[in-house]
């Protein structure tokens, strides 16, 4: 076994749920960390849950009370990485590495914020550091931290990668690795488009963009603090060895404007009908939305006669029975007209830097669109992106349209 040097490069490497679905998988990725550790560099690991195991305490949750107490949700959700860093610190054992599990307390990850959703405020890295200076690997739970009250509350959909940055930057580790089950960033979501193509680098920016819009691979947060902190992002597969994709300050790009297609259908439309036209009535709305955790995205305001607006936006499905009755709420206050939804849409985007440059693009997004047949609901755009609200049952037909006019005849 090589002796890592206690100023040897430090990485970061972050392993999905399907990476450690099984003790084979397990094993394998014990493999690969032993392997990057025999190169020189110290390692410390952060952990999802093994393979569907969030889903399926959810499930149980859902199976006891149809009513979710968010507090308690994060108690049961967090067991699951617990579960993976003993494990995995097992497996690493079992190859001859030094390696000891730490949860998110032990590892110093403090947040605030609402059940489920919590934002980290402080890592202290001490005790990670600690371990790495003995020659160990450090194996975190991802997905989660601590409150001050010492509650536990987990990071929202997609939290370990956002753990794994954090660790990274705490720690002023070189890079940090986000090892999947995909082979790097892709231009569209292949199980759609057939032709999209990997990504060899993009900018912080344009990913950040990409995730906020529905894009899988990697949370929005995750990206936000990766660009603050200045942490070169890496992801790739745990599967195979094939190169994936960097994410880090201007890459070295082939030149397409329109990097990726991007869709997301998991998003409700809600129109206020009617609003009276004065000052502070947004702000009454959105307030109420905010502090209630409910995030509102491309929010239109349509003056109409009378003294009166529309207010259109869109918040996440699950947010939307609990939005609906704050916007009732809200129209009753101020005698608005009434209140409209849609959760039947999807949310299709272009993303690339240059996109505030070339004012050729709006047109050929909307003709590629009036092609296929598909009516556009909603609009809005950007110096990174444009985006259409199309019918959920065209949302497929759209992105493959608009991955053929801006990807695949773009590379030709």
């Amino acid at each position: 076994m090589v002796d890592v040097r206690s100023d040897a490069p430090l990485t970061v490497l972050k392993f999905g749920g399907s990476s450690v679905a099984d003790p084979d998988r397990m094993r394998e990725v014990a493999r690969r960390i032993k392997g990057v550790k025999d190169q020189g560099f110290r390692v410390a690991v952060v952990v999802s849950a093994m393979g569907s195991t969030t889903d399926r305490l959810l499930s149980l949750a859902r199976d006891v009370s149809l009513r979710c107490d968010g507090r308690e949700l994060d108690q049961l959700l967090a067991t699951g990485e617990q579960q993976s860093v003993a494990l995995l610190a097992l497996a690493l054992q079992g190859e001859g590495v030094g390696a000891v599990s730490f949860t998110a307390a032990q590892a110093g990850f403090k947040a605030v914020g609402f059940p489920t959703e919590g934002r980290i405020y402080r890592v202290d890295a001490s005790a990670v550091e600690e371990a790495l200076d003995k020659g160990l690997v450090p194996v975190v739970t991802g997905f989660q931290a601590v409150t001050d009250s010492g509650d536990v509350i987990t990071l929202g959909r997609g939290g370990s990668d956002l753990s794994a940055v954090a660790l990274a930057a705490a720690l002023r580790a070189q890079s940090c690795q986000i090892l999947k089950d995909v082979a790097g960033i892709m231009s569209a979501d292949p199980k759609l488009v057939k032709g999209a193509v990997k990504l060899k680098g993009i900018s912080y920016e344009e990913c950040m963009e990409m995730s906020a819009l529905g894009a899988k691979v990697l949370q929005a947060r995750s990206v936000e603090m990766a660009m603050r902190y200045q942490v070169p992002l890496y992801v790739g597969s745990s599967f195979t060895d094939e190169e994936g994709t960097w994410v880090m300050t201007n890459p070295v790009s082939e030149g397409l404007v329109i990097k990726a297609v991007v869709h997301d259908t998991k998003v409700a439309k809600i129109t206020v009908i009617g609003v009276p036209d004065m000052p502070g009535v947004a702000l009454r709305l959105f307030r109420s939305l905010a502090d209630r955790g409910i995030g509102a995205e491309m929010i239109i305001q349509n003056t109409m006669r009378g003294g009166l607006n529309d207010i259109t936006f869109l918040v996440k499905k699950t947010c939307l029975d609990e939005a609906i009755d704050i916007t009732r709420g809200f129209c009753e206050e101020v005698e608005a007209q009434g209140v409209g939804f849609d959760s039947e849409i999807a949310r299709v985007s272009v993303v690339g830097a240059g996109i505030a440059n070339h004012p050729e693009l709006p047109v050929r997004m909307f003709q590629a669109l009036a092609e296929e047949g598909i009516n556009i609901d909603m609009i809005s755009s950007n110096s990174l992106s444009l985006t259409c609200v199309v019918p959920a049952n065209r949302c497929d037909e759209a992105v493959r349209a608009l991955h053929e006019v801006f990807i695949e005849e773009a590379s030709f």
